[in-house]
C-alpha cells in the first residue's frame, strides 16, 4: 500500500500491529508510544518530512481515548492534574511546531532533536529508578498501598479493588488530592510553567506535552504512576488534537515540503495504539510500578543511543 504523503509503500498491517506492540507497554506509565512510533517512522519506514511529526499527533489523537476511558473508569484519573498541563502544554505545541517546519526540517537534525529528548525521558526514568525509596516516600507507599489492596482484592480479601483518586483542593495555587492513603500537594504554577516548556518540545516531535510530562511528574513532583499516567494521557491527547490542526493549517504555506498528516498512515497507526493503550491501562494495575519504569527506561534509550552517536562519528 503506497502512502503519498510520507512517500513510502508497505503492507497495511504493519502500521496497526507495530503501534498495538509499542503502546500497550509504554500507555502503562502515561506515555502513548508515540515517542517511540517516530523513530520507527523515521529509521525504518523513511517518514522524514515535518508531516512525520503531524501523523505522530494523529496516532495520538486515535489512539488514546481507550486508555483515558480506562483510567476514568477506575478511579485513576486526576482530572484537575490533566487540565493543568493542558492549558500549560497547548501554546508551547503551536510553537514547536513552527520550530519544526521553520528550524528542524533537515532530517539530521530532527534527528538528533528526537535523540536527545529520548535521552531525556529515558534519563529521568532512570534517576528515579537509582533514587533511595525514601526520596518519594509517599509516592512509593502509595504505589505498595496499590498492589496489596489490588492483589487482596483478587483473592477475595477485599471488596474495594481500585482505591479511587479524592481530589481535595484545586486552585491557582494549589492541587491537593489523595491516593491510597497518601496526601500529594502540588504547587498550581510549577506544573504549568513546566508544561509550558515541555509543550515546545512536544510540539516538535509530534508526541503532545504529556509524554514528557510523564516522567516529571513521576520523578520531580513524586506521584504515583498508577494516578500520573491517565492525566499524562488525557494532556496528551488534547495537544494532539490542536497539533494536528495546526500542522493542517501550516501546509497550504509550505508547498514545496509535506507538513500536513498522512491521515491513512495517522489511521492505521491510531487503529492499533488504540487497543494497545486500552490493554496498557487495563493490564497497568497488574505490573508493579518498578517494572513499569524499567520497561519504559529500556524501550527509551536504545533509540537515544543510536540517534546520539551517528553526529559524532
Amino acid at each position: 500500500m503506497y502512502f503519498p504523503v510520507a512517500g513510502i509503500e508497505i503492507s497495511p498491517w504493519i502500521p496497526p500491529v507495530v503501534a498495538f506492540a509499542i503502546s500497550l507497554f509504554t500507555s502503562m506509565g502515561g506515555v502513548s508510544g508515540a515517542f517511540l512510533l517516530l523513530p520507527f517512522q523515521v529509521s525504518v519506514l523513511g517518514f522524514h518530512s515535518p508531516a512525520v511529526s503531524a501523523t505522530n499527533h494523529l496516532f495520538n489523537m486515535v489512539a488514546i481515548p481507550g486508555g483515558v476511558w480506562r483510567y476514568a473508569r477506575e478511579g485513576r484519573m486526576v482530572w484537575p492534574l490533566a487540565w493543568i498541563i493542558i492549558l500549560g502544554t497547548l501554546p508551547g505545541v503551536f510553537i514547536g511546531a513552527l520550530a519544526r517546519v521553520h528550524y528542524l526540517a533537515d532530517p539530521e537534525d530532527f534527528k538528533f532533536f528526537v535523540g536527545l529528548v529520548l535521552l531525556y525521558l529515558g534519563g529521568r526514568l532512570v534517576w528515579d529508578l537509582l533514587l533511595p525509596r525514601r526520596a518519594h516516600p509517599m509516592s512509593a507507599s502509595a504505589e505498595a498501598r496499590f498492589q496489596q489492596r489490588f492483589n487482596n482484592a483478587r483473592h477475595g480479601h477485599a471488596q474495594n479493588e481500585i482505591p479511587p483518586v479524592a481530589v481535595k483542593e484545586f486552585s491557582l495555587l494549589r492541587l491537593v488530592y489523595e491516593f491510597c492513603g497518601q496526601r500529594f500537594d502540588l504547587s498550581t504554577p510549577r506544573i504549568a510553567l513546566l508544561s509550558f516548556i515541555v509543550g515546545i518540545v512536544g510540539g516538535i516531535y509530534g508526541i503532545g506535552g504529556g509524554a514528557i510530562m510523564a516522567p516529571f511528574l513521576i520523578s520531580f513532583f513524586g506521584l504515583p504512576v498508577y494516578t500520573a499516567a491517565g492525566a499524562a494521557l488525557m494532556a496528551t491527547f488534547v495537544t494532539s488534537v490542536a497539533g494536528v490542526a495546526f500542522y493542517q493549517l501550516l501546509a497550504p504555506f509550505y508547498p514545496d515540503m509535506a507538513v500536513g498528516p498522512d491521515w491513512m498512515l495517522g489511521l492505521l497507526f491510531g487503529a492499533g495504539g488504540l487497543a494497545g493503550i486500552y490493554c496498557g491501562a487495563m493490564l497497568q494495575k497488574y505490573v508493579p510500578a518498578r517494572t513499569i519504569k524499567l520497561i519504559l527506561a529500556a524501550a527509551i534509550l536504545v533509540p537515544a543511543a543510536g540517534y546520539l552517536r551517528k553526529p559524532f562519528r
